[in-house]
C-alpha cells in the first residue's frame, strides 16, 4: 500500500458527538445549596466546582498531565518520556528518513541526559533533606536534655506532698539527664531516662510513628483556622465558602454583618481618640450679636449642646436666632473657653492716630470765622481783606454757602478765613463753622446794632470756646453809633477793652477800607497768644466745610486740613463716604499737589457726596476705607429707620388728637449740601398742627427723572435751588403735571411754601352776631304751626340765619329760622324797632317773654 493510501486511511472524518449540536465538554460541575439567615430567611446559592487541567508540550504536541507534578526534575523527566514515546509512535507509523533518524537520536540523547540530570537533582534534594532532618533532630535532643535537667533540679528540692496527685495519661514525664550516644543519620537517638518520683516512664517511639505524628500535626495545622483575638470582630464567621456549601451540615449560626463590624471598629476608634485627646481651650471672639450656630462653630461644639446650655439659663433660642454678647459670654465660660469681646465700632479704633509729640509740632496759620447778622457786611469785609469781589456772585447779595479762603497779609502772615451765612436758616452751617475755627470775628453794623443772629453767633462762639474779636462795620455810614454797639455787647457779657474788658473791638469800614490793617494785626496778635501748632508730617485730618455735586467733576468737597499734609493719591474717609484724592484745588482755582495744616482745598475723587461738617481722615488702604464707610452708612440707616418709626407713632397720636393733618410733600435739590440742609430745616419749621411740609427727598445735584417720579407718586412739588432739571425730567414733569419751582434766594422758598400751606388750611368758621328779638305773643296758625310775634330790640334779623332761643338767659334751642314775615309778606331782614313774625324749623316750644338771638356763620381763610 502506498503512502497516499495510508494517509487516507489515517484521516478520519470530523463528526459531532450529537447531531446538530456543537459544544465543548463541560469543565465545571455545578450544584445548588440553600443558605440560611436569621428570622427564618433562606437563599438558594449556585456553587461551581472548576476542574484544573494541566498540559505540557513534548515532542511538539500538548499532553494533559493527569496527576500533579511536584518537582522540576519530575517535570523534565515526564517531558523526556513523552518525547521518546512520540518518537516510537512515529517510527511504528512509517519509515523514517536519515534526517528524521538523526533528529530522533539527538532527541533521545537529550532525553537521557535530562533523565540523568533529574536523577542527580533528586539525589541532591534527598541529601539536603536528610541534613535538615538531622539538624532538626539534634535541636530536639538538646531541648529534651535541657528539659530533663530542669525537671531533675526541681525534683531534688524538698517538697511536702500530702496526697499524691493522679498522673494523667497524656502528661509529659520528667526525664533525668544522661549521656546520649550519637546515632546513625536518619535514626532517632536513644536516650536513657531516669523517672522521677511519681512519674510514668513513656514507651520508646519509632521513627515511623514520629513521622506520622509530624504529618498529622501539619494536616491539623493546615485545616485549623487562624486564632482570632477577643477584641477583633469575627468577620469571617457566618460567611459561605465552597467547602461549607458542599457539606450537608445545617449552618444555623448567623455571623455579624460587615456593617456591624465597621460600626464596632468606629466605636473603638472614637473611644481611643477620646481617651488620647485633651480638651482644647479656644479664644472665642464674640461680637455684639451672634447666632447660636455661629457660636457653636467658634467653640467647635455641637449646636444642640449650646441650646441645652441656653435652656439651663432660661433662654429659649433655636439654632438660627441671635443672642446678645453677655449671654454668649456666659455660654462660652460654661464650656471652659476664653472670650474676646469685639464691637462693630472697633473699625474706628486707631482712626484718629496717635498724639503728636511736641518736637514734631510746627506753627500754622489761624483759622478765622466771620460771623454776624445778615446784611451786616461780613462778606464785604472779607472781600476787602482778600481784595476780591465775592459778594457779587451771591444771589440776592447774601451768602448761602460757606466759603473758605486763605489770605496772605502784607506782613507775610497767612490767615484762613471761613465766611458763614448770617441768615437764621443757616444755623447748622454757622455751628459747623464755629467748631473748626480758632478765632471768631463778630461783625456788627454800627447803624444796626445787636440783632438776633448776632446773639446766636455769640452763643456759638462761646460753645466752641474760642476768642471773639468784634469788628464794628459801616462806620462811614451816616447815623452809625459804635458806642451803642459796645453797650449792646455788654448785655451779652462781651466787655470791650475800652470799657475795661478783654474783647478786642475794631471799628472798620469794608466799603472805604478803613482800619483793615488794625483788624489783621488784632487777628495775628490773638493767634500768637493762642500759639497754634500742628504736625505736618503725619496722615491728614480735617473737616468737610462744604460738599456739592458738579457736572463733569462729580462729588466735590471743600476740606479744611487741620493736621498733617493731604496729597494727591491719598485714600480718605469723609463721614459715610470714601475716595481717593484725584485732584486738589486751592481757593484761587489753582491745582496743587499737597495741602498742609490750616489750608482750605477742594478735593475731587469722592465716591459720594458727604455731609458738611463730617470728619475727613486719610487711611492706609482702600479696604479699611470701605470698611469704615460701610459701617457708618449702616449706622446712619439704622438711626433714620428708628427716627422714622418714632415719628410715625408720634404722628399717629397727633392725628388722633387733632384729626388728620394735611401735608405738602416736597423734593428739594440744591447745588451744595449746606444749602440743602438750610432749606430743609427752614421748610420743616413752616406749618402747624393742621398743615405742614414733608420733605420726601433732599440731595445735591440737578433734578432728574427719579425726582419727578417720586413727586408724582406723592402729589408733591420739586424745589430746585440753584439747579435745573435735565431735558428728560422736564419732559416727564410736563407730561405728568408735576410742578418744578426754581429758586436762588431762600426767602422766596419759605414765602411760597407759606402761601401754599395757607391755601391748604381749612377755613375757620366764625360766628357773627346779628341782633336780638323779644317775643311778645305766640300765634297758632294751622298750616304753619306756632309763630312768634316779635319786636327787634337790637341789631337786625335776616332770613335764613341761625337762631338761639333764650329762656331766663338759658339757651334751650339752637336752630334755623324758617320764616320771617312782616305783616303777611316775607321779608329778607327786619331792623331794630320793627315788629315781625318768626317761626323755627322743626321746633314749636316757644313762649311769650322768650328772647331770640340771631347770628350767622362765616368762613375765614386760614393763615399760618
Amino acid at each position: 500500500m502506498s503512502d497516499d493510501s495510508k494517509d487516507q486511511e489515517r484521516k478520519t472524518p470530523l463528526k459531532l458527538s450529537q447531531p446538530g449540536k456543537l459544544e465543548l465538554k463541560k469543565t465545571v460541575e455545578t450544584g445548588q445549596v440553600r443558605q440560611s439567615f436569621s428570622h427564618g430567611r433562606s437563599k438558594a446559592v449556585t456553587v461551581e466546582v472548576r476542574k484544573k487541567r494541566t498540559f505540557t508540550s513534548a515532542g511538539g504536541s500538548m499532553h494533559e498531565v493527569k496527576d500533579g507534578v511536584h518537582s522540576a526534575a519530575e517535570a523534565d523527566l515526564a517531558a523526556a518520556v513523552a518525547k521518546v514515546e512520540a518518537a516510537a509512535r512515529a517510527v511504528s507509523a512509517h519509515d523514517l528518513t536519515n534526517h528524521e533518524k538523526s533528529t530522533r537520536a539527538r532527541v533521545l540523547a537529550d532525553a537521557q541526559r535530562a533523565e540523568e540530570e533529574a536523577r542527580r537533582r533528586a539525589e541532591e534534594a534527598a541529601a539536603r533533606f536528610a541534613l535538615e532532618e538531622d539538624a532538626r533532630r539534634r535541636t530536639e535532643e538538646e531541648a529534651a536534655v535541657r528539659a530533663a535537667e530542669e525537671a531533675a533540679r526541681r525534683a531534688a528540692e524538698p517538697v511536702v506532698v500530702e496526697e499524691p496527685a493522679p498522673v494523667a495519661a497524656a502528661a509529659p514525664a520528667a526525664v533525668a539527664p544522661v549521656a546520649a550516644a550519637p546515632a546513625v543519620a536518619g535514626a532517632a537517638p536513644a536516650a536513657a531516662v531516669v523517672p522521677a518520683a511519681g512519674a510514668v516512664v513513656p514507651k520508646p517511639r519509632t521513627d515511623e510513628e514520629d513521622e506520622e505524628e509530624e504529618r498529622a500535626k501539619k494536616r491539623a495545622a493546615a485545616h485549623k483556622p487562624a486564632p482570632v483575638k477577643r477584641t477583633e470582630p469575627r468577620r469571617r464567621t457566618g460567611k459561605l465558602t465552597i467547602t461549607d456549601a458542599l457539606t450537608d451540615d445545617d449552618r444555623s449560626e448567623r455571623g455579624r454583618s460587615l456593617a456591624a463590624v465597621k460600626r464596632a471598629r468606629e466605636r473603638e476608634r472614637l473611644k481611643h481618640m477620646q481617651k488620647g485627646s485633651e480638651k482644647v481651650i479656644r479664644e472665642v471672639v464674640i461680637p455684639e450679636t451672634i447666632t447660636v450656630q455661629e457660636l457653636a462653630n467658634r467653640m467647635a461644639v455641637r449646636g444642640a449642646d449650646v441650646i441645652k446650655s441656653l435652656m439651663r439659663m432660661g433662654v429659649m433660642a433655636n439654632i438660627n436666632q441671635n443672642i446678645d454678647a453677655d449671654t454668649a459670654e456666659l455660654v462660652v465660660a460654661e464650656f471652659g473657653h476664653n472670650t474676646k469681646r469685639v464691637s462693630e465700632a472697633d473699625v474706628l479704633v486707631g482712626l484718629e492716630g496717635a498724639a503728636d509729640a511736641d518736637e514734631h509740632l510746627m506753627s500754622r496759620p489761624p483759622v478765622v470765622t466771620i460771623m454776624g447778622h445778615v446784611d451786616h457786611g461780613k462778606t464785604s469785609l472779607l472781600d476787602a481783606l482778600r481784595e476780591t469781589d465775592v459778594v457779587s456772585g451771591e444771589a440776592g447779595g447774601i451768602t448761602q454757602h460757606i466759603g473758605a479762603y486763605q489770605v496772605t497779609m502784607s506782613t507775610g502772615g497767612k490767615i484762613t478765613f471761613i465766611d458763614t451765612p448770617g441768615h437764621e436758616a443757616f444755623t447748622a452751617m454757622r455751628a459747623r463753622g464755629a467748631k473748626v475755627t480758632d478765632i471768631v470775628v463778630l461783625v456788627v453794623a454800627a447803624d444796626d446794632g445787636i440783632m438776633p443772629q448776632t446773639v446766636e453767633a455769640i452763643r456759638h462762639a462761646r460753645a466752641a470756646q474760642v476768642p471773639i474779636i468784634v469788628a464794628i462795620n459801616k462806620i462811614d455810614k451816616p447815623g452809625s453809633d459804635s458806642t451803642k454797639v459796645r453797650q449792646g455787647l455788654l448785655q451779652h457779657e462781651l466787655v470791650t477793652e475800652d470799657l475795661g474788658g478783654d474783647v478786642l473791638a475794631i471799628e472798620v469800614s469794608a466799603k472805604k477800607r478803613i482800619n483793615l490793617e488794625k483788624l489783621e494785626e488784632a487777628i495775628l496778635l490773638q493767634a500768637e497768644i493762642l500759639d497754634l501748632k500742628a504736625n505736618p508730617d503725619r496722615a491728614a485730618q480735617g473737616v468737610v466745610i462744604e460738599a456739592k455735586m458738579e457736572k463733569g467733576r462729580g462729588s466735590v468737597a471743600t476740606v479744611l486740613v487741620q493736621k498733617g499734609t493731604l496729597r494727591v493719591g491719598d485714600v480718605f474717609v469723609a463721614g459715610a463716604e470714601w475716595g481717593r484724592v484725584r485732584a486738589l484745588v486751592d481757593d484761587h482755582g489753582n491745582t496743587i499737589k499737597e495741602a498742609g495744616p490750616s489750608s482750605p482745598v477742594e478735593v475731587l475723587g469722592l465716591q459720594g457726596t458727604p455731609s458738611a461738617g463730617d470728619d475727613f481722615t486719610t487711611v492706609e488702604d482702600e479696604g479699611r476705607a470701605r470698611e469704615i464707610a460701610s459701617y457708618r452708612q449702616r449706622v446712619d440707616r439704622e438711626a433714620k429707620a428708628k427716627l422714622g418709626q418714632r415719628g410715625t407713632l408720634e404722628q399717629m397720636f397727633t392725628d388722633i388728637k387733632s384729626g388728620v393733618a394735611k401735608e405738602l410733600p416736597v423734593v428739594i435739590k440744591g447745588d451744595v449740601q449746606g444749602s440743602v440742609e438750610a432749606i430743609t430745616s427752614a421748610v420743616e419749621k413752616i406749618g402747624n398742627d393742621s398743615v405742614k411740609v414733608r420733605v420726601l427727598h433732599a440731595a445735591v445735584g440737578g433734578v432728574n427723572e427719579s425726582d419727578v417720579t417720586l413727586a408724582r407718586a406723592t402729589g408733591g412739588l420739586i424745589i430746585g435751588f440753584n439747579v435745573r432739571a435735565n431735558p428728560q425730567a422736564r419732559e416727564l414733569s410736563r407730561r405728568d403735571g408735576v410742578d418744578i419751582n426754581y429758586y436762588s434766594i431762600i426767602y422766596d422758598v419759605t414765602d411760597d411754601l407759606k402761601k401754599m400751606l395757607s391755601g391748604m388750611l381749612a377755613p375757620t368758621l366764625r360766628e357773627r352776631f346779628l341782633g336780638y328779638a323779644n317775643i311778645r305773643e305766640v300765634f297758632n296758625i294751622t298750616k304753619h304751626g306756632k309763630v312768634a310775634g316779635c319786636m327787634i330790640t337790637e341789631g337786625t334779623v335776616k332770613r335764613g340765619s341761625k337762631v338761639r332761643l333764650l329762656r331766663d338767659d338759658v339757651v334751650i334751642h339752637t336752630g334755623d329760622l324758617a320764616q320771617l314775615k312782616r305783616f303777611k309778606d316775607d321779608v329778607k331782614e327786619v331792623r331794630e324797632g320793627y315788629e315781625c313774625g318768626m317761626s323755627f324749623t322743626n321746633y314749636e316750644d316757644i313762649r311769650a317773654g322768650d328772647v331770640i338771638e340771631c347770628f350767622e356763620i362765616e368762613e375765614v381763610a386760614g393763615v399760618l
